[in-house]
């Protein structure tokens, strides 16, 4: 039984893609997975949403508990919209259900750690700290981070504020790695554990969420078995 949250150091790391890749390292497993997406926004912008992109690439089951239209964090999107989202705390119950039917759960946020879910001021981070307690041990948290300069300063931020709360992250993915990486991206992969203290689990290749459903399941446990 796992129960693994990931969250990015930023918008535009690869989080989704990261999420399908653990998703279909999982499956490959043998595990019943399913992805869970709390809030997802800009619906109204034609983008299928990260839960449909993740269950195309692995076909697992996936939940998405709000939906709001325009592309802003969560609170954001519901303060214009003039309507009341869930609390973070109403997410949590309906998680844990879920490790009744699955081996393997899969929360993906949205955006960074501290980007509000809810108009309360709640967050991934205070998620993953209520599931954290009611499973205790149970909850892996996974950072994935972009490659450029500038990742450093946002995963030691990130890494710190989960540890604040309690919470020691499982493993950093970096979620887009270039086909032709320069000095900078070279030299924050090897130090990306070195300053957080967090293993590398993997680099996604660039474009990977451009693969074939097949492709893509079928190279998933080789981008965790190559760091």
């Amino acid at each position: 039984m796992r129960l693994i949250v990931v969250t990015g150091t930023n918008t535009d790391v690869g989080k989704t893609v990261a999420t399908a890749a653990l998703a279909a390292r999982a499956i490959a497993a043998g595990e019943r997975t399913v992805v869970v997406k709390p809030a997802q926004t800009g619906i109204a912008t034609g983008d299928p949403g990260d839960a449909p992109t993740v269950a195309a690439l692995t076909g697992c089951d996936t939940r998405e508990y709000t939906r709001l239209d325009e592309p802003l964090a969560p609170d954001s999107a519901a303060r214009r919209a003039g309507i009341t989202i869930p609390p973070v705390a109403d997410y949590a119950a309906p998680i844990l259900d879920l490790l009744e039917e699955y081996d393997t759960v899969i929360v993906e946020g949205a955006g960074g750690l501290l980007v509000r879910l809810d108009t309360d001021g709640g967050t991934l981070l205070d998620l993953a700290v209520l599931l954290d307690e009611a499973r205790p041990g149970l909850v892996e948290v996974v950072v994935v981070c972009a490659a450029a300069l500038g990742t450093l300063n946002h995963a030691e931020l990130t890494v710190g504020a989960l540890r604040a709360r309690g919470i020691e992250p499982a493993g950093i993915v970096i979620g887009s790695w270039p086909v032709e990486p320069g000095l900078a991206e070279t030299v924050n992969r090897e130090e990306l554990p070195r300053v957080t203290g967090v293993p590398l689990l993997a680099a996604l290749p660039a474009g990977a969420g451009s693969l074939s459903p097949e492709q893509f399941r079928g190279a998933a446990a080789d981008w965790f078995a190559a760091t």
